[in-house]
Formats: C-alpha cells, structure tokens, sequence
C-alpha cells in the first residue's frame, strides 16, 4: 500500500517547498517510487510545465499526462501558473485525483498551499501522514499549531515536525521548546545553509547539488529514518593535515 505524506506549514516562507522537493528526491536516492504533487492550486510552487494539475482538475488530461521524472527518477506533478488554467480547475476534483496517485505510486508527497483553504485541507485530510514545516520562532508557531489541530481533526497522523533554518540565532527555540508548543516530536532539525540558496539558484536539489552540506545531510537521515533505512554520513578527514605531515616524514608508506 502506498504512503502518503502531507507537507504543510501553516505560514509561508518556511521552507517547505524546499522541504518537499529534496526529501523526494533523497527518498527516490533510497530507491523508492515517489511523487511529489505540488498541491498549491492558486499559488503554484514546483515549477509549470505544458501539462499542469489545473488540467487535470478541469477533465482535460489524466495525472498520467501531467506527470514529469525528475532527478534521481522523482516523478513530479507541477501546478499550472496560468490564470487560465486556474479558472477552469476543480478543486473539488483534487481528492480523487490523489487517491488514483495513491494506486500508481509508492510515496506520495503533497507539497500543501501554506494557510488553511480549501486546498490545503484537502491535502490534510487525504495524507495519511502529516509532516509539519515550521522555523524556530515564536511567529511561526501559531500557525504550525493551527494547522497541527485541523490536520488531526481530519484524521491525519501527526508524522512529526521538522524544524528548518535551526541554529541561526541565539533567539531561537530549542528542540525542547518546540516539542512543548506543539506537543508533537521534532523528527528533523535542518541547519542553516548557504548551500540551499545556491542549489535553489542552480535549478538543482540540494541532496545532488551539495550532497554533503549540513542542511543535505539532514533531510537524507529524515529520509532514511521514515523508510526504516540505516543511514550513515560520510566521515570526514579532519586530521588530514597530521596524515600528509606523517605521510610527508616517512615517504607516504
């Protein structure tokens, strides 16, 4: 039986999309059947292409026809971004389109709009599991908390939260004061790092582009852990320097 997740966050600006993206792709690194569904009707996030989710929720094609393989063999559904496409979209067809998705792959993500329309409540209640994207301040949390409530309402299960941008400031909430505010377990803390903006810049996932930067690593070990894989970093050399001086000494042998 297929697994599907919800990710959704409540405020804007928190990362989720970006989220979304690399956990697939990392996930599909691991050898899976993904597809990442960009469920933002109004405001799509995952880049359009010719054949979009708003022809699909119009009647003009099957989500066969609107899906795209990615890197590491993600398959992709973008929302349309024109006005067009959105005017004669159904939104009330997005819940049988996901359960036919359910039937064709292994994971199903939901990239959920931010905010709690129609849209996103749909993700909610058709996602088996519900990863809640939120950064460690105080403005993001109410939201994360509301969406939490509905999304259980609904009878989603609450996956766990994953705290992005952690580490950037001395104001920020710990694990533990998070875990208290939204009394669910953070199952992911995903540092800070330059090397988003650039692989976001580049076109290209993080877990490819800089598979080895601290925010890469993070989202590979949420991967691993929500299969049940084993996951082990690569081992640094730090004392690299003392090897080429000893090396240097001996003649390398």
């Amino acid at each position: 039986m297929a697994l599907s997740i919800t990710v959704a966050s409540g405020k804007g600006g928190v990362g989720k999309t970006t989220i979304s993206a690399n956990l697939g792709v990392a996930l599909a690194q691991f050898g899976k059947d993904v597809t990442i569904l960009d469920a933002d009707i109004e405001m799509a996030n995952l880049e359009g292409m010719k054949t979009t989710l708003h022809q699909v929720l119009a009647g003009q094609a099957p989500p066969s026809e609107a899906m795209y393989v990615g890197p590491a063999g993600v398959k992709i559904i973008p929302a349309g971004v024109s006005l067009e496409g959105l005017r004669d979209a159904d939104p009330d067809v997005l819940e049988s389109v996901l359960e036919e998705l359910m039937e064709q792959t292994e994971i199903l993500i939901l990239d959920s709009p931010a905010g709690l329309g129609k849209s996103a409540v749909t993700s909610l209640a058709v996602g088996q599991e519900l990863l809640l994207i939120t950064n460690p301040e105080i403005s993001s949390m109410s939201d994360a908390l509301k969406t939490k409530i509905v999304a259980k309402k609904l009878g989603a299960h609450v996956l766990g939260v994953v705290l992005n941008r952690a580490g950037t400031d001395a104001t920020d909430l710990t694990i533990e004061e998070v875990q208290t505010i939204l009394e669910a377990t953070v199952v992911a803390a995903v540092p800070e790092d330059s090397e988003v903006r650039k692989s976001s810049a580049a076109g290209v996932p993080l877990v490819i582009k800089a598979p080895n930067s601290p925010a890469a690593l993070a989202i590979k070990k949420l991967a691993a852990d929500l299969i049940g894989e084993k996951y082990a970093p690569p081992v640094t050399e730090k004392n690299s320097f003392v090897k080429r001086f000893i090396g240097g000494l001996f003649g390398g042998r």
